[in-house]
C-alpha cells in the first residue's frame, strides 16, 4: 500500500517548485568532447552472431525483436550485453540505483572496459543523490566516460536539496531525460521501460515494478545509437568531473557505509529483542548488501544464451524526442526546441506490405512534435481495437481527443494502469481518477493493477527466453509502457500516456510491424486483465471496481487495497497539482 511518506515526498518536490525561488549555478565553459557509436558492427562477434541468427531463420527483415517481460530475461540480456561487447558500450538511463542487481552490472562494465571496451553512460540527473550518487564512481575508470543529462546544481545530499538550490530555474528542472537504451557494438540493443536496479529486476524486499522491454538486433540498434549520440554530444550533457570531484565521492561512500552499519546495527538490535542470533561480525541486513537470498529469489546472474534466443523478425521504427525538447542552459539552443526523430524501415523490406504499412505509421507519427503526440496520431488509424498499458495515466486534451475519435469509429480501448494501491506516486494517481468517470462514459474499458498480485510480472515472460517473476511477498507496481494497434502493430518504449511524458519528459520508443509479437503480447495482457486487475466499472452513476476472476475477492465500491486516510490525503490535496506536473 502507498505510504503517506511517498505521497508528501512527491507533493512537497511539487510545492517546492512552484513556491521556492533560490538557484545555484552549474559551471560554465564545460569541455565534452564529441565521439559517436561505432561506425560500423561488422566483424565483431555480436554482428556475426546476428547475421547467421537470421540466416538460420531465413528471415526476410533485417531487424529482430525479442520481448523480455521476466526479470532474469530482462536483466541476463543487458549481462550478456555485456560479456560478449567487444568495441562499445552505451548506457541511457533515468535511473540507475547502487544496489544488489546493479553491482553486478557494473562490475561487468568495469571488466568490459579493461578488455578495451569503449563504454559510455548517460545519466539523468535527478536520482543521483543519498547512496544512488556512488554509481558516479564508473566516471573515474579508464575507458569509461560518464556523462549527467539536465544536472541540478547544489549537493546531492538528497533531491529535495538540489530541488530546493536550483529552483530558479524550476521549467528546465521539472523536466527530465527519461530514454532507456542499452547497446552493445551498435548491434544489439534493449529498449523499453527499466531502468537499473533492485526494484525493476524483481529483486526488492518492500516492492518490484513489472515492466516489459526488447531486446533488439540489426539495423534498427544504429537508429537506436543515433539517438544516443545525439543526447551525448549535446550541452545538456554535463562530464561527470564538471559536478563531481573524486574526494565528494568518497564523503558519500563513507556516508552509505555508516549508514548500512547503522541498519545492521538495528537489525541486530531487533533479532536480539525476539530472541534469534544476531548476524555475525554486525553485518548488514538483507536490504541493504547484495545477499544470496535476493539474488536466488529473482535471478541467477547468468546471461541470456543469445546464440539460442527466439527473435522474431520485423520491420520496426523509432520514434525519439530530440534533446532540444528541454531548454538548454544558454545560446541557441536555450528555448525550448521540441522535435521528433522518426526512423524509417530499411530499404530491402520495403516492398514488403508489413514495412510499406509501418512506412505509412511512422510517416503519419512524424506529424506530431513529441513521442507521445507521434503515438496519438497512430491511435487515430486504430480500425479495431487498442490496448495500452500507462502506468500513469493523465490523459490530456489531446489524448482525449484521439480515444473519443477512436470510439467514434467503434475500435474497443483497453487501459491497464495502476491502482491507487500499486501506484508508487499516489499523487499521480489523482491526474487519472480525476479523468476516470470521464472515459467510462466514453466508452473507455480501464483495469487497475492489483498490488498483491506479485505473480502479474510473468505477462510477457512466457516467450521472453526465460525467467520467472518471483517477486516473493513485496507489492507488486506497474511500469510496463505498451500499446497494441489492432494486433498487428506493438509500441515499446519509456513514455506514458500523460502530460508529463507529452509535454515534459524526453521519450523513446520501438514501433515493431508483427502480427506474431502483437498477437502474443495481446493473448498475455488479456489473460492479464482478466486474472490480475480490478476492472472499473461506472455503475448508475457510481464507480465499482469488480474483483479479478478467480481472486475470491469481492467487488468493491472504493479503491481497493487502501485506507480511507490517504483517499482523504489525495482528495484534499490532489487539486492543488495541475496535470502537467503529475
Amino acid at each position: 500500500m502507498p505510504s503517506f511518506q511517498a505521497f508528501f515526498r512527491r507533493t512537497a518536490a511539487l510545492l517546492a517548485i512552484a513556491l521556492l525561488g533560490a538557484c545555484a549555478q552549474l559551471p560554465q565553459n564545460v569541455d565534452r568532447p564529441v565521439s559517436t557509436a561505432l561506425a560500423s558492427p561488422d566483424g565483431t562477434a555480436l554482428a556475426t552472431l546476428v547475421q547467421e541468427r537470421r540466416q538460420a531463420d531465413k528471415a526476410r527483415y533485417e531487424s529482430g525483436f525479442l520481448l523480455l517481460g521476466g526479470p532474469q530475461a530482462a536483466y541476463g540480456s543487458r549481462l550478456a550485453l555485456i560479456e560478449n561487447a567487444q568495441k562499445t558500450l552505451d548506457l541511457q538511463y533515468y535511473a540507475i540505483h547502487a544496489d544488489a542487481s546493479t553491482g553486478r552490472l557494473v562490475r561487468s562494465l568495469r571488466t568490459a572496459a579493461e578488455r578495451g571496451v569503449r563504454v559510455r553512460v548517460l545519466l539523468d540527473d535527478f536520482h543521483s543523490t543519498g547512496r544512488d550518487a556512488l554509481v558516479l564512481g564508473l566516471a573515474f575508470i579508464p575507458n569509461i566516460e560518464m556523462r549527467l543529462f539536465n544536472p541540478l546544481a547544489g549537493s546531492r545530499d538528497s533531491t529535495f536539496s538540489r530541488l530546493f538550490n536550483s529552483i530558479g530555474d524550476a521549467s528546465r528542472i521539472q523536466q527530465r531525460m527519461h530514454n532507456k537504451l542499452f547497446l552493445a557494438d551498435n548491434v544489439l540493443g534493449v529498449a523499453g521501460g527499466r531502468n537499473l536496479g533492485d526494484a525493476y529486476f524483481g529483486n526488492a524486499t518492500t516492492g518490484n515494478f513489472i515492466d516489459v522491454d526488447v531486446l533488439a538486433a540489426g539495423p534498427i540498434v544504429q537508429d537506436l545509437s543515433r539517438s544516443f549520440d545525439s543526447y551525448w554530444n549535446n550541452e545538456r550533457a554535463y562530464p561527470v568531473q564538471s559536478l563531481v570531484t573524486r574526494e565528494e565521492l568518497q564523503e558519500i561512500r563513507e556516508d552509505a557505509k555508516k549508514a548500512d552499519q547503522e541498519l545492521a546495527d538495528e537489525a541486530a538490535r531487533l533479532q536480539a529483542s525476539e530472541g534469534t542470533p544476531a548476524q555475525p561480525g554486525g553485518e548488514p541486513p538483507p536490504d541493504v548488501p547484495p545477499t544470496a537470498a535476493q539474488r536466488s529469489r529473482a535471478w541467477d546472474e547468468k546471461a541470456l544464451d543469445l546464440r539460442t534466443a527466439q527473435f522474431v523478425w520485423a520491420p520496426a521504427v523509432m520514434l525519439a524526442d530530440k534533446p532540444g525538447k528541454i531548454a538548454a542552459d544558454s545560446g541557441p539552443e536555450a528555448a525550448k526546441a521540441p522535435g521528433l526523430v522518426v526512423s524509417r524501415p530499411d530499404d530491402k523490406a520495403a516492398a514488403s506490405r508489413g514495412a510499406a504499412a509501418l512506412t505509412a505509421a511512422s510517416t503519419l507519427a512524424a506529424n506530431g512534435d513529441t513521442v507521445v503526440e507521434g503515438l496519438l496520431q497512430l491511435i487515430g488509424q486504430a480500425r479495431s481495437d487498442l490496448l495500452i498499458i500507462s502506468p500513469y495515466f493523465v490523459p490530456g486534451r489531446d489524448m482525449t481527443q484521439a480515444f473519443a475519435a477512436a470510439r467514434a469509429k467503434g475500435v474497443r480501448i483497453r487501459v491497464l494502469t495502476n491502482s491507487l494501491a500499486s501506484n508508487d506516486a499516489p499523487a499521480a494517481h489523482v491526474g487519472y481518477a480525476r479523468h476516470r468517470e470521464e472515459l467510462l462514459k466514453m466508452g473507455l474499458e480501464l483495469y487497475e493493477l492489483r498490488s498483491e498480485q506479485a505473480s502479474f510480472g510473468t505477462v510477457f515472460g512466457g516467450s521472453s527466453g526465460g525467467g520467472s517473476n518471483a517477486t516473493g511477498e513485496s507489492r507488486a507496481m506497474l511500469h510496463s509502457k505498451v500499446l497494441v494497434l489492432d494486433n498487428r502493430l506493438l509500441v515499446v518504449g519509456s513514455m506514458n500516456l500523460d502530460l508529463r511524458s507529452q509535454l515534459q519528459n524526453t521519450e523513446i520508443a520501438l514501433l515493431i510491424r508483427s502480427d506474431e509479437l502483437s498477437q502474443l503480447a495481446s493473448a498475455q495482457i488479456e489473460r492479464g486483465l482478466r486474472e490480475r486487475t480490478w476492472h472499473v466499472e461506472l455503475v448508475n452513476g457510481s464507480l465499482i471496481w469488480r474483483a479479478p476472476q478467480g481472486s475470491g475477492l469481492k467487488d468493491t465500491t472504493t479503491e481497493p487495497d487502501t485506507g480511507a486516510g490517504l483517499r482523504l490525503m489525495l482528495k484534499l490535496f490532489g487539486p492543488l497539482a495541475p496535470d502537467q506536473l503529475l
